[in-house]
């Protein structure tokens, strides 16, 4: 049995023939990262010695800056353990997946601070691949909506189906971004409810720009009469909608609950369009008490407990999260 060849592709004319049934590992956002500033894409492809791919896995290095103290510097992330093919000749999801990850440390390690891999299917996907390779599990939570056996409307409240329906009443609206002007506000509301929060990654507006154009994804502003209250990003993949990015001028309108009204259509529209589920990308930091994680619960939710797994470039520091993280 021979060992599998990982090979790291940074060009799209290099890319094999895939799989793109799943998004986040496809060449269409190989593509739409690689036209975005400040990232850069590195396809793992998983081969046999004759070329037929066994699996791949998309990396997606973002370069960040911070204001204190000011330095910039590199983050991977990784969305999803990728896509198999079968048969695997011998080898197992796990070890493939080790394998890819292991090799993508090798080629970009010294060049990034850390690594983070989220949104594994399954929460002990590669326990132990992970932690032979030094990467640590920080307890995390995941929420999805189910759209196929019940409405949206027969998961909420009666006292949030008041508040829909007044805010709808006051003349609120969600539509999609169709223009250049959109997308400018899309953009400014974006960035200005996410600047004081230097986890969370906003791509350069370019990225949306392709987004809104490709058939993958839809770009949704919420308004009241003239003004823009409320923002969300959504793409979809295998019959689901991920809600990638979100943003709401909650305390400025709150008389007419923007993000309500913002998370409500995305439901809406997700189950009018036939998909199973909505999933939420980041529901924010696993702290006991989080109030953006119980406001997206109030939507009839399911919580997932589940694992963000990183890795530090930084030796030492690794070592410290490492022994803090422990289980």
């Amino acid at each position: 049995m021979n060992k599998p060849v990982i090979q790291i592709i940074t060009k799209q004319k290099d890319l094999p023939e895939l799989d793109n049934s799943y998004f986040f590992h496809s060449r269409q956002l190989f593509e739409i990262t690689k036209q975005t500033p400040r990232q850069r894409p590195y396809m793992a492809v998983a081969m046999t010695a004759d070329g037929c791919v066994l699996s791949h896995m998309l990396a997606i290095v973002r370069y960040r800056s911070m204001w204190l103290p000011p330095y910039i510097y590199m983050h991977c992330r990784i969305l999803g353990e990728g896509v198999y093919s079968y048969p695997h000749e011998g080898y197992s999801n796990y070890e493939l997946f080790s394998m890819m990850i292991e090799t993508l440390r090798t080629h970009i390690g010294y060049h990034v601070l850390y690594f983070e891999i989220s949104n594994l299917s399954q929460k002990m996907f590669a326990y132990r691949e992970l932690k032979q390779q030094e990467y640590f599990p920080v307890r995390w939570m995941s929420i999805h909506n189910s759209l196929h056996s019940h409405t949206p409307e027969e998961r909420i409240s009666k006292r949030l189906q008041r508040h829909i329906k007044s805010a709808y009443a006051k003349g609120v609206i969600t539509e999609e971004v169709k223009t250049e002007e959109d997308m400018k506000q899309f953009f400014k509301l974006l960035k200005r409810h996410h600047w004081l929060k230097p986890k969370r990654y906003i791509p350069d507006e370019k990225f949306f720009s392709i987004i809104q154009k490709e058939a993958h994804g839809r770009l949704y502003l919420t308004r009241y009469h003239d003004y823009v209250i409320g923002c969300s990003a959504v793409v979809y993949s295998q019959q689901n909608a991920y809600l990638w990015y979100t943003a709401f001028r909650r305390k400025s309108f709150a008389f007419v609950h923007p993000d309500e009204l913002t998370l409500w259509h995305v439901l809406k529209d997700s189950h009018s369009r036939g998909y199973q589920h909505v999933f939420f990308l980041d529901v924010g930091l696993p702290f006991s008490h989080n109030p953006f994680r119980e406001f997206i619960l109030r939507f009839g939710g399911k919580p997932v407990s589940t694992y963000r797994w990183f890795r530090c470039s930084i030796h030492w520091i690794n070592a410290i999260l490492s022994w803090i993280y422990r289980d």
